[in-house]
């Protein structure tokens, strides 16, 4: 389908005036009840922050938090300063000191993040039992029908916001509207230590400018591929039928329809299930070719097998083998099945490995994807074990 959508005007400016979030709408959309108030709040360069939080001596100089660049780490998170040479989380360290040579590397200290992302979700249980946590430093809140605030999802965030810098020594920064979407959109708008609240009258026109690129789950391999069909905005999505997005997208481009309309009723879930388990290793020095990979696969195996013990031994329906080469290109090999068969993995790590065309490979994981249904595990694995 090459097909491009229709030229557009010239959009005005994308910042929205801080408002109560109403809760009636002239014209609600049919999808979402208009009284719900959404808050997410993600914590600004949280690892990072907690470093400068326990050594001031550490603020206003370039400074990540990840591995080694001699041993092929990764930066988990870094400062704002050390974001303006270009330096951003999932680049390798080695990459990062190319782009800002001063930058300060640091090893995560997990007990402190930990200890730190609970004393926030007591601040978030301080206002609603209604939490679903992503990760340590981010989670949504429905405050619906809550009374803190005079009701005001708007002036909730902003105290919660207040209590993490108070209480934890952090900045966080959160974005409100009546679902999940526009709240996680708004909340990346005025990093840092800003909020947003997004109105249901303000959907229609917000969601029509908003890039695609902002969309949650579109990476830039699939913006550029939107580009070159004429989709820039979420207002050139709405050009497009279900069934072209779903014959373009696959199971995406059902959500992507919903998405580019500003729906989204997915609820906030205090036990959100996991879907699926896995490992994987970044190997200090290339695996050169097959052999060695294969050498390498039992060790995962191994630990997988392990951590499915830990989390209860859910029924499980899928496995899956992940590498990445040398070059950073990247393929994970699936198939269904309900064994834990180490010939298995093995089969699909060797077609991983010919998918690369025989480069060498600087990443292996396996994983498996969790049973839904009945045999489904009942929760996640607690957040702060």
């Amino acid at each position: 389908m090459t097909r491009k959508a229709p030229e557009r005007g010239r959009h005005g400016s994308r910042r929205f005036p801080f408002l109560p979030l109403f809760v009636s709408p002239s014209r609600p959309s049919s999808r979402m009840p208009a009284e719900r108030k959404i808050i997410h709040v993600d914590c600004d360069c949280f690892y990072a922050s907690i470093e400068m939080r326990d050594d001031p001596s550490l603020r206003g100089i370039p400074l990540a938090v990840g591995g080694a660049a001699d041993s092929r780490g990764v930066i988990a998170t870094c400062n704002y300063e050390a974001r303006r040479f270009g330096v951003h989380s999932a680049m390798s360290s080695r990459r990062a000191l190319v782009l800002c040579p001063q930058l300060l590397i640091l090893p995560p200290d997990m007990a402190r993040y930990r200890a730190a992302s609970a004393a926030i979700m007591d601040i978030y249980r301080d206002f609603t039992e209604r939490i679903e946590p992503l990760s340590l430093d981010e989670a949504y809140l429905d405050v619906s029908g809550k009374t803190h605030c005079r009701g005001s999802a708007t002036l909730m965030a902003e105290a919660i916001r207040a209590r993490i810098h108070a209480e934890v020594g952090i900045t966080a920064s959160a974005g409100i509207a009546p679902n999940k979407f526009l709240a996680k959109v708004a909340s990346d708008w005025n990093k840092p230590n800003g909020q947003m609240v997004i109105r249901p009258a303000d959907i229609e026109a917000f969601v029509a400018a908003l890039p695609v690129g902002k969309v949650p789950g579109i990476g830039k391999v699939t913006a550029e591929r939107m580009k070159r069909m004429g989709i820039v905005l979420c207002a050139d999505l709405r050009h497009f039928e279900r069934v072209e997005l779903l014959s373009e997208f696959g199971r995406f481009g059902e959500r992507l329809y919903h998405l580019a309309r500003g729906e989204d009723d997915r609820e906030v879930c205090a036990d959100r299930v996991r879907k699926s388990v896995s490992v994987e290793e970044t190997y200090v020095h290339d695996l050169p070719d097959l052999a060695a990979c294969q050498q390498a696969l039992p060790e995962l195996i191994e630990r997988l097998d392990a951590r499915i013990r830990r989390a209860g031994s859910p029924a499980f329906d899928g496995l899956n083998c992940k590498l990445k080469f040398a070059d950073f290109s990247q393929t994970t090999v699936e198939q269904a099945g309900r064994h834990f068969d180490p010939d298995h993995f093995a089969r699909l790590m060797r077609q991983g490995f010919a998918r690369g065309g025989g480069k060498p490979v600087r990443l292996l994981g396996v994983g498996v994807r969790l049973a839904s249904g009945e045999d489904a595990p009942s929760r996640q694995l607690p957040l702060f074990e």
